[in-house]
């Protein structure tokens, strides 16, 4: 799906990313796990084209991204964050079919694809009318998903999309997650800080540090095999059981 050759990103005098290379594969999630500043949000963002990388390039099913077909590129992305980055004029419907009333769908298809989100996420119907500010933090996040799928897109991206939500919500929108991911089998790409949250939706781990890829696998394999000391401090820092069963 997603092909990264040698990308690399700076921020002024930061080094985000060192050049590295990371292939996506079609219909699994991907979790880009690490700590805060590891670059894995950046890594997210050179994916659908809202940075460009300073060396290296990024491919799309096979093609490199290009400035010239970014607009019609992320029509096929759906792409969610942190707080839902919901338009606070726009009701929850307004905000969740925005992109497809932009690219003039007749009223009847954007009614009927509306209400399969609404199923599949299970958000409140009669919450359509509300504005963000008048939502929960789960109905928001919602909200959100939804306008990432409106468009039946060939991923899914999402940047720490459960990251600002209470414990409590944040365990049922994880198994709500993983549903919608099982059911759907797209593509995704979700970065994380949470260890338990990366193993309960992710079938492949890639765990950042510092701009670099320390290592990527099942998460497993990681337990199994650490590449680097980082790796077994990483999963003791999360006071969490290994997969394999060890403290």
């Amino acid at each position: 799906m997603f092909e990264l050759e040698q990308v690399s990103r700076r921020f002024g005098g930061t080094q985000a990313l060192h050049p590295l290379d990371l292939r996506v594969p079609e219909g699994r999630t991907t979790v880009l796990l690490g700590p805060s500043g590891c670059g894995k949000s950046t890594l997210l963002r050179l994916m659908n084209g809202l940075l460009r990388p300073d060396t290296g390039r990024v491919l799309f099913r096979g093609q490199p991204l290009r400035d010239e077909d970014l607009l019609t590129v992320r029509q096929r992305m759906g792409y969610a964050l942190q707080g839902g980055g919901l338009f606070p004029h726009l009701t929850a419907e307004g905000n969740t079919t925005l992109m497809a009333r932009y690219l003039k769908w007749p009223p009847e298809r954007v009614k009927a694809r509306l209400h399969e989100l609404v199923e599949l996420t299970r958000f409140p119907r009669d919450a359509l009318g509300r504005f963000p500010g008048q939502l929960s933090g789960g109905q928001r996040q919602r909200v959100s998903l939804m306008r990432a799928l409106m468009l039946d897109p060939d991923v899914l991206l999402l940047d720490e999309p459960l990251g600002a939500l209470d414990p409590m919500i944040r365990y049922e929108l994880q198994g709500d997650l993983r549903d919608i991911f099982a059911r759907l089998g797209k593509t995704v790409v979700l970065v994380t800080h949470d260890l338990g949250e990366g193993a309960f939706l992710g079938d492949q781990v890639v765990l950042m540090r510092e701009g670099r890829i320390v290592q990527r696998g099942p998460l497993a394999e990681l337990e199994r095999a650490p590449a680097d000391p980082f790796v077994t401090r990483f999963f003791q820092a999360q006071r969490l059981p290994f997969p394999g069963g060890q403290a």
